[in-house]
């Protein structure tokens, strides 16, 4: 990438003092923006979905247009981990969806331009989104909805655009079927409307805003996860970064490509033995066929009450592009935890990664987090097998460990029902060994930045948790 755009990432990122809008300030204004908008989030039965049905004959959940999503059955067979054989109901949603930030300069200073949006299925109801967070069915209008604002700046040929980052990347494996989404930054150069419900902010703020629960929505958080910032040529913008502090390490182990236990080439070579050897095949079968799942006229649910379920809602928004509809969501059916493990190694933080196969995962393995249990999987007794690692999360204290970051921060609202997890950045001493279990390996910022460049290598749990490290 350009050094001119990593350099200008760099300092946005070290900048929290904002002319337009403090951080303090912006608090009060998302409060305002929730008190301000008419909104009503309802669980409804099956049967008072309106555009959606049961197929007669599979039972999969469709959307009358034949757009949107569709909720289908899927069973799985692998030779991934201790559980062989399982199916389950997923959202197969062949749209590539559109996650698109617009930044411009002021002062010199780079600033993004963010909206808060209510979600449906959003804890704390409005949440800051993307510039610009639509699906293809939004944008083409199928819900007979306005076209979303800003849309233009992203879809036409403008010699005021220049783009920044543009990468194509992957949802939740475990409840998605391939879905993936364009995640995208662009730059203005004339000025621009700034409207109702949107707002300049530093990429320092956004990740200061990090720091509090289910304030900055999963869409924003994967775009801002593969935002690169250069090398140690640039060391001179952090002059101002603490000497000796947790935040500087970071930023050292994002911009030093030298000290990295394994090369890049290693790690290529670690992540395709395990695409050869992972074995994954996944049958579509009716909705109406799945075994250990029951259905009643409020929920599709796991017979013991594990994993999610998928509801019905209807949703009342007064500032969305269609004011009032109904749909189908995934409620999880409990708080999760994603978790990495960090530690100096060569005198420079390496994350520890896991190669971890999903149902839906476009390529059978991607990147995850050291710990990644979703919806409680990870309690004793509630699971088929003991999770890696679990107790430095669990337990950190009795593990010689240090919480560096600890929040819940939510999953996509658009599907997703009130879903949150805690998002963990635990730090380990020297007696925590190097030498890992297979499936396991040591990274740097460096190189995990590296790697989101490319598709479908670094999974959305992993990519959000990124998201978070922050340099000031």
């Amino acid at each position: 990438m350009n050094k001119s755009v990593t350099y200008h990432f760099l300092k946005s990122v070290l900048t929290l003092e904002n002319p337009f809008l403090s951080t303090a300030d912006f608090m009060d204004w998302l409060q305002e923006k929730k008190n301000k908008v008419k909104h009503s989030i309802t669980p409804i039965p099956f049967a008072e979905l309106e555009n959606w049905s049961f197929h007669p004959i599979t039972g999969n959940l469709v959307h009358d247009s034949g757009q949107f999503f569709t909720i289908e059955g899927i069973k799985i067979k692998t030779n991934w981990g201790v559980v062989a054989n399982w199916n389950q109901p997923i959202i197969n949603q062949l749209e590539i969806g559109f996650l698109g930030i617009i930044c411009k300069k002021f002062d010199g200073i780079l600033y993004f331009l963010m909206q808060a949006k209510i979600e449906p299925g959003n804890i704390n109801v409005v949440q800051l989104s993307p510039t610009l967070q639509a699906t293809k069915s939004n944008y083409t209008q199928v819900h007979k909805g306005k076209t979303p604002l800003y849309f233009d700046y992203f879809f036409d040929k403008r010699a005021d655009v220049t783009i920044l980052l543009d990468q194509l990347q992957s949802e939740q494996g475990a409840r998605f079927l391939k879905k993936r989404n364009r995640n995208i930054i662009i730059e203005v150069i004339n000025d621009i409307e700034v409207k109702e419900d949107f707002c300049w902010l530093t990429l320092g703020q956004i990740k200061q805003l990090l720091t509090f629960d289910n304030v900055v929505n999963m869409d924003t958080r994967t775009v801002i996860s593969g935002i690169p910032y250069g090398n140690l040529d640039t060391l001179e913008v952090i002059k101002n970064v603490k000497q000796n502090s947790y935040e500087r390490a970071l930023l050292i182990s994002e911009l030093d490509p030298n000290n990295a236990l394994h090369s890049v080439e290693d790690i290529i070579s670690w992540i395709t033995k395990h695409k050869v050897y992972a074995e994954l095949e996944v049958e579509k079968i009716p909705l109406n066929n799945l075994t250990d799942w029951g259905k009643n006229e409020d929920s599709i649910y796991h017979v013991a009450h594990k994993y999610f379920s998928v509801i019905a809602v209807k949703a009342e928004i007064e500032n969305r592009e269609v004011h009032s509809w109904t749909q189908p969501m995934i409620k999880s059916a409990q708080e999760g935890i994603i978790a990495f493990i960090i530690k100096k190694i060569n005198g420079v933080y390496h994350f520890l990664i896991q190669a971890k196969l999903e149902s839906g995962n476009f390529d059978i393995i991607e990147l995850a987090p050291t710990v990644q249990c979703l919806t409680g999987n990870y309690r004793k007794g509630f699971n088929e097998y003991e999770v890696n690692f679990i107790d430095y999360a669990l337990y950190p204290e009795q593990n010689n460990a240090e919480v560096r970051y600890s929040t819940f921060q939510s999953e996509e609202g658009g599907r997703f029902y009130q879903e949150q997890n805690k998002n963990m950045i635990i730090e380990v001493g020297d007696d925590f060994r190097e030498d890992v279990p297979n499936a396991y390996i040591w990274m740097t910022l460096n190189q995990l930045k590296t790697f989101i460049k490319f598709n479908n290598y670094l999974n959305v749990q992993a990519r959000s948790l990124l998201s978070a490290v922050k340099f000031v």
